[in-house]
């Protein structure tokens, strides 16, 4: 299997961020809370090579810890949202009937609102906090995994492996466990790639609102709606986070269309046997 260009850069980039976040700390040149205030808007340099912002605090280690913030929300909102979206497509597929009816009507209610609409909603209402957040991304983000994975359950509870295991006695809950489930894995990791980049996303949008992370924590989307105002004096005050938020989010998307291409072989060699200009 030959992976395109996308994937390398895509895999560089999301590396390259989880690696920043984790490593915050040590990666910083120095607390990102501290002020200069004589050095307030200062412009990039050799020694400071993001500059400073409105409060004199160094750029650049507001930037690395708000990669933190940034993967920190973004594997979270994957792991409960894909969790609770996985379990309910899952048993909604596998048992069919009023089951079924149920769950599935139960998530129109939810796709009848814009997302992110209903997340600035209950952030509104809860109070912005980290966990507020991660919450409201949950509370819109289940859906997608949970249909996705009825419909992955719809396919695979007819094939022949399975229709066996149940002609023999095996437990419905050990069925879908065990021979359903492991079935569906590769493509709730592309989902989980883009739902990733979708929940950074978000959680720059509410951040930029003021209804997401509060300050002085660091965070891209606050840091851009800070340095709006600063944008004919101090342009890199808002340039900077912009450009993390756009290479992590692109790096991410990358990332899934190399997974979609790499579990979908089919797609791929119907892809190789395109005709080629010389």
């Amino acid at each position: 299997m030959r992976l395109r260009p996308q994937a390398w850069i895509g895999g560089t980039v999301v590396a390259l961020v989880l690696l920043t976040a984790l490593l915050a700390p040590w990666l910083a040149p120095q607390d990102p809370a501290a002020q200069e205030l004589e050095r307030r808007l200062e412009a990039p340099s050799w020694g400071h090579p993001m500059g400073f912002d409105e409060l004199g605090r160094d750029i650049l280690s507001r930037m690395i810890y708000g990669a933190r913030v940034s993967v920190g929300v973004g594997l979270s909102v994957v792991l409960l949202a894909g969790a609770v979206g996985t379990a309910l497509g899952a048993v909604s597929g596998f048992a069919g009937g009023r089951v079924d009816t149920v769950l599935m009507r139960i998530s129109d209610v939810f796709l009848a609102f814009p997302g992110i609409l209903l997340a600035i909603a209950l952030v509104a209402v809860l109070g912005p906090a980290l966990r507020h957040v991660v919450l409201a991304l949950v509370v819109i983000g289940w859906v997608g995994y949970a249909r996705l994975v009825r419909g992955q359950v719809l396919q695979i509870r007819e094939q022949e492996f399975v229709l066996a295991a149940r002609t023999v006695g095996v437990p419905p809950y050990r069925v879908l466990w065990v021979h359903v489930l492991p079935n569906v894995l590769p493509t709730l990791m592309v989902q989980a790639s883009l739902g990733m980049a979708g929940a950074i996303l978000a959680e720059a949008g509410l951040s930029f609102l003021g209804l997401g992370i509060q300050p002085p924590t660091p965070s891209w989307g606050a840091m851009i709606n800070a340095g709006r105002s600063h944008l004919l004096d101090a342009p890199h005050l808002a340039l900077f986070p912009g450009g993390a938020i756009l290479l992590t989010v692109l790096g991410l998307n990358f990332l899934g269309d190399a997974l979609v291409d790499a579990l979908n072989p089919r797609l791929e060699r119907d892809l190789e046997r395109l005709p080629r200009s010389s």
